[in-house]
């Protein structure tokens, strides 16, 4: 990832000091997303990235959504909704993972994918990786082949990405930000 190639996305992403917490800084992408040029940029620039041929695009609550249909219809294909646990009407299956105190749950339609699509993960952004972990787990156990997963931004001195990898997972964003 060249960072320098993609100022024009970091640019459009507003940092906003101490939020959720005092030390965290937050990126926020609703500036990217509030940018007409800029949300043009991120879709044709995470398309770039796909390596491969894809049957399905995965997109992880909330804003996976945004980033995951923008995409689907750039690569002509369908978006998966993956959504916390009790949104979907339905026969679901679902999956567990960690947080700092506890546990939360995500789930897909038991019927959202034929075994063997070839699917690409999307999120705005990947921190510890939890719930993107999460979810490759989620689309294996329905007998998806995660080929990719990509982001926006990445934190990677959380180590999210770095996980993912060492999960086999093909992880590309655009921009990465040093520290929490």
């Amino acid at each position: 990832m060249d960072n320098q190639q993609n100022e024009d996305i970091r640019s459009r992403i507003r940092t906003i000091p101490d939020f959720p917490k005092p030390g965290i800084q937050f990126r926020d992408i609703t500036t990217l997303l509030l940018d007409p040029e800029g949300l043009r940029l991120t879709i044709e620039k995470m398309a770039a990235q796909v390596d491969g041929k894809v049957d399905l695009v995965a997109g992880v609550e909330a804003r996976g959504f945004v980033f995951g249909a923008a995409l689907a219809v750039r690569l002509g294909t369908g978006v998966l909704l993956i959504r916390k646990d009790g949104k979907l009407p339905g026969a679901t299956i679902a999956e567990d993972y960690a947080l700092e105190y506890g546990t939360d749950r995500i789930a897909i339609h038991a019927d959202a994918l034929v075994p063997g699509a070839r699917v690409l993960l999307v999120d705005d952004l990947i921190a510890t990786g939890g719930t993107a972990r999460a979810a490759v787990r989620l689309l294996r156990k329905a007998g998806a082949e995660v080929v990719q997963a990509s982001f926006v931004v990445d934190l990677p001195d959380l180590g999210g990405a770095d996980a993912l990898r060492s999960d086999g997972i093909n992880v590309s964003a655009l921009v990465a930000f040093e520290g929490h």
